[in-house]
């Protein structure tokens, strides 16, 4: 069984012992609310901070301990998944940080936007547990290869334009506002999208498979880093549409 989320893999649910609590499905969704409160509290008070000054410089610092402590900890979660019930809910404190840095910024050069991309991402998280439930998207070994394949090509280009940004010469269309770059970021968007039919269908074989409690924990931090994901690539796309 295979997962283009890179906190998801072959491996994940190998860890089972028969006579302890075992993983299940509730108890993974309720997990997943659980982390995405959090994140959502932490989002909402940095949110607040920019909005009282419209300063960058207000939450700037607290955008990057966002994105470098969301990193360690999901580093951490990935590598001690029996650490997961601690190191998720830091995961989505942290991240949140910087979900509401960038959010801020986003929202104060176009308004509305944020609403318009919260929606759009949980109105797909919900169409496509929809579609996953009845059948009508089926998470086939061919259906995993291609988002995989996809998603390894996403993650090097934006390495190759990281690297390029230091010599001052980003990748053009992945930041442009052109026909070009709309449709990449549309691209992207449905990417994003298709990984979360994969971790529907890792976190199912992991119920079925009897795998220990905590891997709620760890389910839950799949699912969350996956929409992450997909809203800021939602609203990278939105501010693409809202320039033309």
């Amino acid at each position: 069984m295979r997962s283009t989320n890179p906190v998801l893999n072959a491996k994940t649910f190998d860890e089972r012992d028969p006579a302890a609590a075992q993983m299940t499905l509730a108890g993974t969704v309720n997990k997943t609310l659980i982390l995405l409160a959090l994140l959502l509290i932490s989002a909402t008070w940095v949110w607040g901070r920019f909005w009282e000054s419209r300063d960058v410089a207000a939450v700037l610092p607290l955008m990057w301990i966002g994105i470098g402590g969301g990193l360690v900890a999901a580093l951490v979660t990935m590598f001690f998944k029996k650490a997961a019930p601690y190191s998720a809910p830091v995961y989505a404190l942290l991240e949140g940080l910087a979900v509401g840095g960038v959010s801020a910024f986003f929202e104060l050069r176009f308004p509305g936007i944020v609403l318009q991309a919260v929606g759009l991402t949980f109105g797909t998280l919900f169409c496509l547990l929809m579609a996953y439930k009845s059948g009508l998207i089926k998470a086939t070994e061919n259906f995993k290869l291609g988002v995989v394949a996809a998603t390894g090509g996403i993650a090097v280009l934006y390495l190759i334009d990281i690297a390029m940004a230091f010599f001052g010469k980003p990748i053009g269309f992945i930041h442009d506002g052109g026909m070009f770059g709309i449709l990449f970021s549309g691209f992207v968007v449905v990417i994003a999208a298709l990984n979360l039919v994969l971790d529907f269908d890792f976190i199912e074989s992991g119920v079925a498979s009897g795998a220990p409690k905590y891997m709620e924990w760890y389910g839950a931090f799949g699912l969350t880093v996956t929409l992450v994901w997909l809203y800021m690539e939602i609203l990278r796309l939105l501010s693409k549409l809202k320039k033309r």
